[in-house]
C-alpha cells in the first residue's frame, strides 16, 4: 500500500528558516515521509538522524538536472548517507525542451543518468509540469521523454495537477505508464479569475479518489502532497491534505 508524504517545496520558506524543526511539525501532522527540495546547508547525517528520530521516511528528493549532469557522484554520496534511494529531476530548462530534437537529446541524457543510478541501487524519475504536453507534430514532449527512455531506468513522478492543467487525463497516464509510475504528486485544482490554480484536496475539480484508486492498483509507492497556491497558512493546508488523502488510501 502506498504511503503519504509531503513535498517540502510546499513549505519552502519554513524549510529555509528551520528545516529540522519543520520535519518535526510534519511528523506531528501525520505524514509518513517527506520529499526533499533542497537541504538548506544541513548535512545528510544531520537530516537522517532527525528523520529517524521522528519516524519519517525519505520519499525521494528533487535534484536539479544541472547537479545530475555535473555532480552525480557527489549527489549519490549525499543521498546514500541520507538513506534516500529515489532521485527525481523536477524540471527542465528551456534549452532542453524547445524542440523534438531537444527532447530526444534529453531522453538520451536521462537514459545515461538512470542507468548509472540503477547500477548504484537508486531509482531515477522525472516530475512533469505542463510544458511537457506541448505538441511537436504527432507527439508531445511528455511522450518523447517516456517513449525514448528505458522503463527500467527512468521512472515517472506524475504530477496529476499539472497534467490536468495541460489538458491531459492523469488517470489515463497512470494506466498507460503503469510500470513506470513510481509516485504521484497529488493536489487538487480549481478555477479562479479564469485560471486554474492548485488547492487543497477535495476543494477542486480533479477526481482525486479515482487517481488514488488507480495508483494503488498499479503499486504506486508514494502519494505526495504538493501545493503551490494558498489563501492561508501552508501548514494548515498540509494538515487538510494529509487528512483527506489518508481517508482515500
Amino acid at each position: 500500500m502506498g504511503k503519504v508524504a509531503l513535498q517540502l517545496y510546499t513549505v519552502r520558506e519554513l524549510a529555509n528558516e528551520n528545516l529540522l524543526g519543520l520535519l518535526e511539525r510534519i511528523a506531528e501532522l501525520g505524514y509518513q515521509g517527506v520529499q526533499f527540495a533542497g537541504f538548506h546547508d544541513h548535512s545528510a547525517e544531520t537530516v537522517h538522524k532527525q528523520l529517524q528520530a521522528l519516524g519519517l521516511t525519505p520519499a525521494g528528493a528533487h535534484v536539479p538536472i544541472e547537479l545530475l549532469q555535473s555532480q552525480l557522484d557527489e549527489v549519490l554520496r549525499f543521498h546514500t548517507k541520507l538513506d534516500n534511494s529515489l532521485l527525481i529531476c523536477p524540471f527542465l530548462p528551456e534549452s532542453m525542451r524547445k524542440s523534438k530534437e531537444d527532447y530526444l537529446r534529453t531522453a538520451d541524457q536521462f537514459n545515461e543518468i538512470g542507468e548509472k543510478l540503477t547500477r548504484e541501487g537508486f531509482a531515477f524519475g522525472y516530475h512533469n509540469h505542463a510544458f511537457e504536453f506541448e505538441r511537436f507534430d504527432e507527439t508531445s514532449g511528455f511522450e518523447l521523454l517516456f517513449e525514448h527512455t528505458d522503463s527500467s531506468n527512468v521512472k515517472m513522478e506524475l504530477d496529476c495537477y499539472w497534467a490536468a492543467y495541460a489538458g491531459s487525463d492523469p488517470d489515463r497516464l497512470i494506466q498507460k505508464y503503469q510500470d513506470r509510475c513510481i509516485s504521484l504528486h497529488v493536489k487538487d485544482g480549481k478555477q479562479e479569475d479564469g485560471e486554474m490554480i492548485s488547492t487543497e484536496i477535495g476543494n477542486g475539480t480533479l477526481d482525486i479518489p479515482k487517481l488514488i484508486t488507480s495508483g494503488k492498483e498499479h503499486d504506486v509507492n508514494w502519494f505526495i502532497v504538493e501545493q503551490e497556491h494558498f489563501t492561508g497558512d501552508p501548514l494548515i493546508s498540509a494538515k487538510e491534505n494529509v487528512s483527506a488523502l489518508k481517508q482515500l488510501i
